[in-house]
């Protein structure tokens, strides 16, 4: 199982102060915690894509180029590329280059965003939501293929032969599908044959078992082996050296933009109460001490079938610099040996 880390590149107020770092001392710090990540042995390291205040990851690929001149080993991701938003063409170029940076370290998880802001901004209709993914992921996996493609789509100019530059590192760049809860995504990324990352983000683990299922026999249908049906799962993280100090360190953040969004979105302000819930035996929050979350990672991946890659959601902890230091080494150290060791 590989174990990583996916950051929104959250910038937060100090709870007791309220006073923001600034862009750049935000920026700094992620860049060393992909240093961290790498030093500490952890598998891979994601870079969101938002368009709003809270978020400095609006060009992933930048961050993570800068990523990948720090760092030697750890892989390199988008978590996620908003696809529907963007010119597929562009997208595999900026990658393709990432993969020669990095030395063939690049990957690729593409969705259409649970965030809605990158539409209007790129001028794109969200009426269009799933059209525009399922003609651009046709583009996008068209271009890992050939480098000189003709191809024709409704929200895109026309490709006659034109050739796609550069060529990555890697003879292809590995793609995954990021999902959220809805059925037609798994079914499609399973008719595909495109490895899965369910973001869970809340409720419980089985809730996604019968997604996860949906996935697998697509795929089965589409004659596709076993093995190449990945499934990764995104999820709120965090590590401390005692569950109560990793709860403590990583609710103010989350409480924080829980409340900012869910003020957005019609949802009721988040308790402590529905914090700890979450991160108890049968929530779906991986925080706690370093045995506590190991044993819930084994359970979850048995829950669904068989997990190959989990990734911790804890920038909503970055204000606390030392426990995010802490946490990124305590994952790498002492939960990803006792999760390899079972596997």
């Amino acid at each position: 199982m590989e174990i990583g880390i996916d950051s929104f590149a959250a910038i937060l107020p100090d709870p007791a102060t309220g006073r923001l770092p600034s862009a750049t001392e935000r920026m700094a710090e992620l860049i060393e915690e992909v240093v961290a990540a790498d030093r500490v042995g952890l598998d891979v390291f994601g870079i969101g894509e938002h368009h709003r205040g809270e978020f400095l990851d609006s060009a992933p690929t930048v961050i993570l180029a800068a990523a990948a001149a720090r760092t030697s080993r750890i892989r390199l991701t988008s978590a996620v590329t908003v696809l529907s938003a963007a010119d597929p063409v562009r997208v595999f170029q900026e990658f393709a280059t990432l993969d020669l940076i990095s030395k063939g370290r690049a990957e690729v998880v593409v969705g259409r965003g649970s965030f809605v802001e990158a539409y209007p901004l790129f001028g794109l209709d969200t009426r269009d939501y799933d059209d525009l993914f399922a003609e651009k992921l046709d583009l996008f996996l068209q271009l890992g293929e050939t480098t000189n493609i003709t191809w024709e789509g409704r929200f895109r100019p026309a490709l006659d032969g034109q050739g796609v530059f550069p060529r990555p590192h890697q003879p292809k760049l590995p793609l995954w599908i990021g999902v959220g809860g809805t059925p037609q995504s798994f079914a499609r990324a399973g008719a595909l044959g495109i490895p899965l990352m369910v973001a869970i983000i809340g409720g419980s683990f089985e809730r996604f078992r019968p997604l996860v299922d949906l996935y697998h026999e697509a795929g089965k249908r589409a004659g596709h082996r076993p093995e190449t049906l990945k499934v990764g799962v995104h999820a709120m993280g965090f590590v401390g050296e005692t569950d109560t100090e990793a709860r403590d360190a990583f609710f103010p953040g989350w409480a924080h933009l829980t409340t900012t969004i869910g003020r957005e979105r019609g949802w009721s302000p988040p308790s402590r109460q529905q914090f700890e819930a979450m991160a108890g035996p049968e929530g779906a929050f991986l925080v706690g001490a370093p045995q506590t979350v190991a044993a819930k990672m084994l359970q979850a991946s048995e829950t669904l079938g068989g997990v190959s890659r989990f990734t911790f959601q804890m920038s909503t902890a970055s204000l606390d610099t030392a426990a995010m230091k802490r946490s990124i080494e305590l994952l790498g150290t002492e939960v990803a040996p006792i999760v390899r060791a079972a596997r």
